[in-house]
């Protein structure tokens, strides 16, 4: 990349957005480079930095096809389904633990209990 122009936080002309902003509008930025970047300074840390994208060059989003909205749908459910008991768990597993919440704290048997 070459150097970049770079404006202080919330001082960015117009014709420039974030991803974020080209997201809320309905375009992505479409394989274009970098074009300028936002810097906030903070104190004893380094600055927070956001890249800008034109607005001019920017691309539609893509729509949502029906196999893609499949594909989405088949990757959420395996999100959910446990790798130990091979059940939905009725909720995205969480990567921490790897397995649903009752195969990784299993619970102590009554017998064990009253011993």
């Amino acid at each position: 990349m070459s150097m970049l122009p770079v404006y202080r936080w919330r001082l960015a002309p117009d014709g420039y957005a974030t991803r974020r902003q080209l997201r809320a509008r309905g375009l992505r930025p479409g394989g274009q480079e970098v074009a300028a970047q936002l810097e906030r300074s903070r104190r004893r840390r380094p600055p927070l930095i956001a890249y800008l994208y034109r607005v001019d060059l920017a691309k539609p989003v893509r729509p949502m096809t029906p196999a893609r909205w499949a594909a989405l749908a088949r990757a959420n459910a395996a999100r959910r389904i446990c790798p130990a008991c091979r059940r939905d768990a009725g909720y995205v597993i969480p990567t921490s633990l790897g397995m649903c919440t009752p195969c990784a704290f299993p619970q102590p048997s009554q017998a064990l209990r009253s011993a």
